[in-house]
């Protein structure tokens, strides 16, 4: 049965009725499921069929799935208030947004003629300069405009282009064409959400998905990457970030991992001879081409925005020099002001000799009547008339910082109003959107919607993302179309001939197996990974102190009461009291742990991340809830075992380059400290009764009782815990791989002369080798716990704060 005889069939036919019986556009917009005569599109016909088939309950259920894995896979914005930053669930609506082939067809012609027409309107303002000078553009509406950058006129793009990736918002007019609403040219957001968008689809649509013959949006990508790496040459191709406090961050590491591209910020770069560098551990390496997610001002404090502290001086040199492609120009942000949508259609015709295909939200640029009387010769579509006051907007454009006031027109006439003043605004003709079906309250409802449309810059020409992804207004408000107003987002599918297969980026067969060089590390990545290590192996060796405190709390046999007392010595020395179950500092050391981990979102597995999420999530949860006693110590068994459920997926999973040795480098000094420091804590000689609980925070009692035939005694506790190399948990096992992990590091080694880390860490290892049980007394043991914390702080100097 074909899909046409499947949805005609009475069966479904009654079962779609039913599921549209309360669907109702909204008064006077189109809408994307149902054409003028209330008849559904072909294009909706499999979809509605397959949800008409399930129950609501069902259906929730299956949408469900796709809710679960954007949890697990830890996908947020971040929204920022008047309390400051707030990370949310990433708010996808299940029911997609569908559009045929052929329509999607004519979006992609119009959007790659005005992506050439974007292009060569930057060259021009950044070039010969004709546009301003002819006056077909006033000249105010760019020197005033804040992304206009004079620095970087005359500056020729390396890559010969301005423009690598953009975005178009568009929508859905009253006639039914559609119309841009808007031109993301400084470094448009949402291409990662919207690979996150069709990820949760397949989970959402599974089993209908591959039959519903949707466009692929993988294929996008992996055209773009190899442009990135064609444009790099010899060098690298990397992604410029602001950082982890960005409300764009999580897509920014997102793509960067779907990539296999490093991600960079900018005080891991430096401009050595004009070229730009990266501050790897194995010292400076060339950076070819960023991709830069950063607003441009902020990119080079040496001739930008001055204030700026996540730039790299000397930036613009590097682009000047000839030998950095920027992804996209620095500057191009002034295409962005909505003025310039006044001009463009005139542009068109001048620039490429034809109108444009796909028509702006009419819009008029209001500047003082001088400059409109000089302009409006060239652009047509600055005349304005008082027919167009109740169809249009008068505000300031946030990106030109023009003089004026925001006086309503409401008054006067239009024209009159304009004439006698000398306002500087922009005018736009207010917007009325289609209507897209969404899921909400157990039902299809209908709600206003706009495109955001990808286009990439391949060594074929632009491409465009089949879909992007759709922005979904809050309630029956067709203006709300906003993640910040309560909106929501949807995944975009385009019909296709073929079958759906999976998103994953492919690779063509390499003519031979070969294995590529590992990626570039950042001294700031490094830094991130070994305190990350430490984090985490010190919360670790404090839920076991806490643990065996809490589990003896109740038990008060003979000798409880020292060891106890000798616990809570130990906690007020490390500021963890004893009066809650969990304590505050082990939640502020798991959120240190989850703050080194979240600046290197792009280096981790999302099973890992979801591991690390949950461990942080489980224990604010019981912060104040678990009493203390024997509740604290059942808790700290579930906390226990979710961190090494962290550490094994780490440990299994995480490649064996420089990036895992940091991190493990951390691990082991973090352990051979804590362990150095548990023995000065419990295992004196004058403390025998805490020797039982010294081998148990040490997680080291099945192996003490069967090596050991006697009874604990402090050299059976020496021996195992400190200088025996096989024990896991032993600082001599420690010391060893520290020793071993910094041999292998970049600059361990020179002309067969070891570096003065590995000459440190060598005689780290050999002075626990020579070391007896009867010589690693209290002193000894001080004298280690010394030489471990140089060591770590030689580990810092050497990689982490290099120049």
């Amino acid at each position: 049965m074909t899909w046409s005889e499947n949805i005609l069939h009475p069966a479904n036919a009654d079962a779609s009725a039913g599921l549209l019986a309360d669907y109702t556009p909204l008064d006077g917009l189109p809408d994307e499921l149902l054409d003028a005569d209330g008849q559904m599109r072909p294009v909706w016909r499999d979809l509605i069929s397959h949800l008409a088939r399930h129950s609501p309950e069902a259906l929730e259920a299956q949408f469900a799935r796709g809710a679960s894995y954007l949890r697990e896979a830890g996908v947020f914005y971040r929204q920022y208030g008047g309390t400051g930053q707030d990370e949310r669930d990433w708010p996808l609506d299940p029911i997609p947004v569908l559009l045929s082939a052929s329509e999607w067809s004519g979006i992609e012609s119009a959007l790659k003629q005005r992506a050439d027409l974007l292009e060569a309107v930057l060259a021009d303002l950044y070039g010969e300069n004709r546009l301003t000078r002819e006056g077909h553009l006033p000249a105010r509406l760019i020197a005033a405009n804040p992304e206009w950058l004079r620095p970087l006129v005359g500056v020729r793009p390396a890559s010969g282009h301005h423009l690598h990736f953009i975005a178009f918002d568009i929508g859905r007019r009253r006639d039914g064409r559609w119309w841009v609403l808007g031109d993301r040219t400084q470094a448009p957001s949402g291409a990662g959400y919207a690979l996150e968008n069709r990820m949760a689809s397949l989970h959402s649509f599974a089993g209908f998905y591959r039959s519903a013959r949707v466009q692929r949006i993988a294929e996008f990508f992996k055209a773009f990457r190899d442009s990135l790496n064609a444009l790099s040459g010899a060098n690298r191709a990397g992604i410029l970030t602001p950082g982890p406090m960005n409300d764009g961050y999580f897509e920014h590491a997102y793509i960067a991992r779907y990539l296999g591209l490093p991600l960079l910020e900018g005080e891991d770069l430096t401009v050595s001879n004009g070229e730009l560098m990266v501050r790897t551990i194995s010292g400076l390496q060339p950076i070819g081409v960023l991709w830069r997610r950063m607003d441009a001002n902020w990119a080079d404090p040496q001739e930008l925005e001055e204030a700026s502290q996540i730039g790299t001086p000397g930036l613009v040199a590097a682009l000047r020099n000839g030998q950095l492609s920027m992804v996209n120009s620095l500057g191009a942000g002034v295409l962005e002001a909505r003025a310039f949508l006044a001009f463009l259609p005139r542009l068109s015709e001048i620039l490429l000799g034809a109108p444009l295909a796909m028509p702006n939200v009419a819009t008029w640029w209001c500047g003082s009547k001088a400059e409109r009387d000089h302009v409006s010769q060239n652009a047509a579509s600055l005349m304005i008339g008082p027919a167009n006051a109740a169809h249009m907007t008068l505000e300031p454009d946030p990106r030109i910082s023009l003089g004026g006031e925001n006086r309503s027109a409401a008054d006067q006439p239009l024209a009159e109003w304009l004439e006698s003043s000398g306002a500087d605004l922009v005018g736009q003709e207010v917007v009325r959107l289609s209507t897209t079906p969404v899921w909400a309250d157990g039902r299809l409802q209908p709600r206003a919607m706009t495109l955001r449309v990808f286009l990439a810059r391949t060594e074929d020409g632009w491409q465009a993302m089949p879909g992007g992804y759709a922005r979904i207004a809050a309630g029956a408000d067709p203006s709300a179309v906003s993640l910040r107003r309560g909106g929501s987002v949807a995944d975009v599918w385009v019909a296709s001939g073929q079958a759906s297969v999976s998103e994953a980026v492919t690779e063509s067969p390499p003519i031979r197996p070969y294995r590529p060089s590992a990626g570039l590390l950042p001294g700031r990545a490094a830094d991130n990974l070994f305190w990350l290590g430490r984090y985490i192996e010190r919360a670790e060796g404090t839920m076991r102190l806490l643990r065996a405190y809490h589990g003896r709390l109740d038990e008060m046999p003979d000798g409880t009461a020292n060891v106890l007392t000798l616990l809570e010595t130990i906690f007020a020395a490390r500021d963890l009291g004893t009066g809650k179950g969990i304590p505050d500092a082990l939640v502020e050391m798991l959120s240190a742990a989850t703050g080194s981990a979240g600046r290197l979102r792009d280096r981790f597995s999302v099973d890992a991340w979801s591991a690390l999420a949950d461990l942080q999530n489980t224990v604010k949860k019981m912060r104040g809830v678990v009493q203390p006693g024997d509740d604290a110590a059942l808790a700290l068994g579930v906390l226990l075992r979710k961190i090494a459920g962290f550490t094994g997926l780490v440990h299994e999973n995480m490649y064996r380059f420089s990036g895992w040795r940091f991190l493990t480098l951390g691990r082991s000094v973090e352990r051979a400290l804590a362990t150095t420091r548990l023995l000065l804590d419990l295992a004196g000689p004058t403390t025998p009764e805490a020797y039982e609980l010294c081998i148990e925070v040490a997680d080291s009692v099945m192996t003490h009782r069967r090596r050991y035939s006697v009874h604990t005694s402090r050299a059976s506790l020496v021996d195992l815990i400190a200088l025996d190399p096989l024990n896991p948990r032993s600082v001599a096992f420690h010391a060893e791989e520290i020793r071993e992990q910094i041999s292998l590091l970049p600059g361990a080694a020179e002309n067969r002369q070891l570096s003065p880390l590995a000459r440190t860490a060598l005689r780290l290892s050999t002075d626990l080798a020579v070391h007896t049980t009867d010589s690693l007394d209290p002193s000894a043991l001080s004298v280690v716990a010394d030489q471990i914390t140089a060591l770590s702080e030689q580990i810092e100097a050497t990689y982490f704060h290099q120049i």
